[in-house]
């Protein structure tokens, strides 16, 4: 039986109108689906951008659930729950990311780090210490080292603190020595604590030799000297602070004042706190000067030549202490509501938080920065 040519000659033409067909239906489906996913993503965008992040949430998780591969939206899902406080939520996002096979090494580094976040902002230190410390080697190993830093100053962990530090350093990642220094003085307070007297010696001794403008090394080794009984060398401590950083002098001017008396370089006191006040007023230093006068007449006359020069309620108070009134009942309830309104004008306030304190402090309670309390009191400022 011969074979008709004639149905192959319709059959091509039917085919290829079938496979045309079949190929411009896939192509509407694609195009369908292309078009849900992004609708999605670009709502929760706008939500975004207007900070409404419930909204924004609710169309992320659309557009994940339509497209589960895309980690770019795992990311911004992840990366919204954390900032909502929604910790736990974030956590599973992220660590999902980390689950995939797929991912590739720079998006699963991106992923540990924001791992890292999350259990940094849930508050738990020792899972993201270790997730942090799955990030060395990789493009977050910086970011990664700045937060075990302050993970270590949190947990007063300074031996590990001072080891992130002095890494950071030789990475040339910033200037690391006021913050080695502190450590090094926390850890000196700690072995004075313990009665390891030369340890702390020779932690301070390093301390001022790192960072020899930071006049807690001097104020700090200073005290310890006195402690032991080597009061000129005490002196000689403070007497370096003043070199090197002179604007925390009001800081030390009590102790200062006390070292001159006990080591009998009055003289030598005098003239560098009254440079000192020379250059600016100083409620702390014009108290050391007033202890350093040879009689109370003196002393008086120190409160009157800094009203001169600048206004004070704390040291009207201390004027006004030496004043007898003609009504001795009055005089003490004049002196308790002076003491009272002058109290707030005493503290010492953050200058990056604003956090204020009756002592000064080299770290803030309030926001952890290292030295950002200046040596100078509210009034002054």
């Amino acid at each position: 039986m011969d074979f008709d040519f004639t149905w192959l000659l319709w059959g091509l033409p039917l085919a290829f109108a079938a496979g045309w067909g079949a190929s411009r239906l896939d192509l509407r489906q694609w195009r369908m689906e292309s078009r849900q996913a992004p609708k999605a993503y670009f709502r929760g965008l706008n939500h975004l951008l207007n900070e409404q992040q419930d909204q924004a949430i609710d169309a992320f998780i659309e557009a994940v659930q339509g497209d589960p591969d895309t980690a770019e939206l795992h990311f911004a899902l992840g990366n919204l729950f954390r900032r909502r406080g929604d910790y736990d939520r974030a956590v599973r996002v992220h660590e999902h990311l980390l689950s995939r096979a797929d991912l590739c090494s720079k998006d699963r580094d991106r992923a540990q780090h924001a791992l890292a976040l999350d259990f940094l902002r849930a508050g738990l230190l020792d899972r993201a210490e270790a997730a942090l410390n799955k990030l060395q080697g990789s493009a977050f190993e910086g970011e990664a080292l700045m937060a075990l830093l302050g993970i270590y100053e949190r947990s007063r962990d300074w031996a590990r603190a001072r080891t992130i530090a002095e890494r950071l350093e030789t990475a040339e990642q910033g200037s690391f020595a006021p913050r080695l220094a502190h450590y090094l003085c926390e850890q000196a307070e700690i072995a004075q604590r313990a009665g390891d007297a030369p340890g702390a010696l020779a932690l301070l001794q390093e301390a001022v030799q790192r960072a020899p403008q930071l006049a807690r090394g001097w104020m700090a080794l200073s005290a310890l000297r006195a402690q032991t009984g080597e009061t000129s060398a005490a002196f000689d401590a403070l007497m370096q602070l003043i070199r090197h950083a002179p604007q925390y002098l009001p800081l030390a001017a009590q102790q200062f004042a006390a070292l001159a008396r006990q080591s009998g370089r009055e003289a030598e006191a005098v003239a560098q706190l009254q440079a000192s006040h020379d250059r600016a007023a100083s409620v702390d230093v014009t108290e050391a000067l007033a202890s350093l006068s040879a009689d109370a007449p003196s002393a008086r006359a120190r409160y009157l030549n800094h009203l001169e020069r600048e206004p004070s309620l704390v040291i009207t108070a201390q004027w006004l202490a030496g004043e007898t009134l003609s009504d001795g009942s009055a005089q003490e309830r004049v002196m308790r509501a002076l003491d009272q309104a002058s109290a707030p004008l005493k503290r010492y306030r953050c200058a990056a938080c604003g956090f204020e304190a009756r002592q000064h402090f080299w770290q803030c309670p309030g926001c952890q920065a290292w030295d950002s309390y200046p040596a100078r009191r509210v009034e002054e400022l």
